[in-house]
């Protein structure tokens, strides 16, 4: 069926990009409806967010063309996008600290007035019953007199989109929004797409996620290794389906766990207290004890004191009272690197702050955990051959996508390639305790069903595992035994095969038994 170039609001053919050693976008053509959620699916570095960079103007295509409400467009930045009415909510939001919420949203397209007819000022009232006046009819909920450095992460991402709609954008990019949410953020962000859709509005949704593709979209384009595999409509196409043409094999949507083989107490919590940097109280008296061969998985709303629990186990956070007690030795006040050395492994949650430097290669960032011992180093000498070998290593068995190998610097990958990196250097230390927080966070269906794999035959190696996930399927799939944290305390230890994902989700709510 011909469709007539005016029923599309943006179309892309042909579009090739390349970056050195890869080719970001090979030959691709989406077709865009107006007002429908048009969902682009593919693994960490398939392509999905450089394709929609140059819809913003961030990039130009190397060949093919571009066409917005059937006018060929040549972007040579956002703002020559903005005036097409596009604009694009980032992965890593772009905002000042210390500005308002209002100053944010109005940052370069500021209202001027001029005081006694000759003093130019920015009319910030204005602006802000503008934002206030947009945020109710959007359902957004947010306070233009807030300060930014003052609000949590889901009423940052709402500043973002609101800058957009501020800025009278027609077409909304999102590019992976919910990727640092809680279930419940990303519900309420949901509902926000459902009634800028009802506005009259077109977006982009750019994803690994295919429960919310399912929920919200009405077409999904699949982009794999750079190259348009597949349009579906999202209806009539099952989530199978589309995760199989996502990864290009059969995926398994749970992991198959074999019976727990229990050993002796690895690690042992005991009434433990942590404040943070404000002074407050964060962790609220915690004990509990880990097995060799357990999975023990924090469960929690965000913000409720487990990552500050991680922090305390490793070294990273300051306990002010209780224990804690590593393979019979109390390891309390001992620094990060002895930790490291008795045998600890650490993923943390914001990996790019803790877990690589970013303006290393991907070679370094792999040996930061051995470069002072054999066979890395002899005699206070590095050995740049062997440090390769290993980075090598990791990128094949952990399926880590980098244009150029083990010299790629870690900032040029994307979030999830950075992620499985940092997996992959702390599991294949092999050492009695793994500390996971957020291990799969950013990263799609293959890459989520390898590290499952993995953390599951470290398990089975006889690691004990402290698993600290807000992802509640994620914790009932890989925990042996579960415990829910609440407001910085633990309210209910127990065997992961009494308890059921309702159960855990009115504990994670504060909810203890009537």
């Amino acid at each position: 069926m011909g469709a007539n170039k005016e029923e599309y609001i943006v179309e892309m053919r042909h579009i090739t990009k390349r970056f050195p050693g890869i080719i970001a976008n090979d030959d691709v053509t989406i077709q865009v409806r107006k007002g429908e959620i048009y969902a682009l699916l593919g693994e960490n570095g398939a392509g999905k967010s450089t394709l929609m960079s140059m819809l913003y103007g961030l990039y130009e295509p190397d060949y093919g063309e571009i066409y917005v409400r059937g006018e060929k467009v040549e972007f040579k930045s956002p703002a020559e996008a903005a005036a097409r009415n596009i604009g694009m909510v980032h992965q890593h939001f772009k905002l000042v600290d210390n500005y308002t919420v209002g100053e944010n949203i109005v940052l370069g397209i500021e209202p001027m007035k001029k005081a006694l007819g000759i003093f130019p000022y920015v009319d910030m009232k204005e602006a802000n019953e503008k934002i206030r006046s947009l945020s109710k009819e959007y359902g957004l909920e947010v306070n233009p007199t807030d300060l930014i450095s003052d609000i949590n992460v889901s009423i940052r991402q709402r500043v973002e989109i609101m800058k957009m709609l501020y800025r009278e954008a027609e077409i909304l990019i999102f590019d992976e929004p919910t990727a640092i949410l809680t279930p419940q953020e990303v519900e309420y962000l949901l509902k926000i797409m459902e009634e800028l859709r009802k506005g009259g509005k077109t977006i982009i949704l750019i994803t690994h996620k295919i429960e919310e593709i399912k929920k919200v979209a009405d077409r999904c384009a699949i982009l794999r290794r750079g190259r348009l595999i597949d349009i579906l409509d999202v209806k009539t196409t099952s989530t199978q389906e589309m995760a199989n043409l996502m990864v290009g094999r059969n995926v398994e949507l749970s992991t198959a766990k074999s019976k727990p083989n229990y050993g002796d107490i690895v690690l042992s919590v005991k009434n433990l207290t942590v404040r943070n940097e404000e002074k407050v109280q964060v962790v609220k008296g915690i004990s509990f004890d880990v097995r060799a061969g357990e999975i023990f998985a924090v469960a929690g709303v965000s913000g409720n004191g487990q990552v500050e629990l991680a922090d305390a186990i490793t070294g990273l956070e300051k306990i002010e009272s209780g224990s804690v007690t590593f393979l019979g030795k109390d390891i309390t006040n001992e620094s990060i690197r002895s930790r490291t050395e008795a045998g600890i492994s650490y993923i943390p949650e914001d990996r790019q702050k803790f877990g690589i430097f970013m303006d290393f290669s991907l070679r370094d960032n792999m040996a930061i955990r051995r470069y002072y011992k054999e066979p890395f180093s002899h005699k206070g000498i590095f050995n740049f051959a062997e440090s390769e070998k290993y980075a090598t290593q990791i990128i094949g068995d952990y399926d880590v996508r980098s244009g150029q190998g083990a010299k790629t610097i870690m900032r040029s990958m994307s979030g999830g390639n950075q992620q499985k990196a940092i997996v992959g250097r702390e599991i294949e230390e092999h050492t009695p305790l793994i500390v996971f927080v957020q291990p799969t966070r950013g990263l799609d269906m293959g890459a989520i069903e390898n590290v499952h794999k993995s953390i599951l035959a470290e398990r089975d190696r006889g690691a004990a595992i402290v698993l600290i996930s807000l992802e509640l399927e994620e914790v009932m799939n890989l925990a042996d035994t579960i415990g829910v944290i609440y407001n910085g305390q633990l309210l209910k230890i127990a065997d992961a095969g009494t308890l059921t994902s309702q159960d855990v989700g009115r504990y994670m709510m504060g909810v203890t038994e009537a």
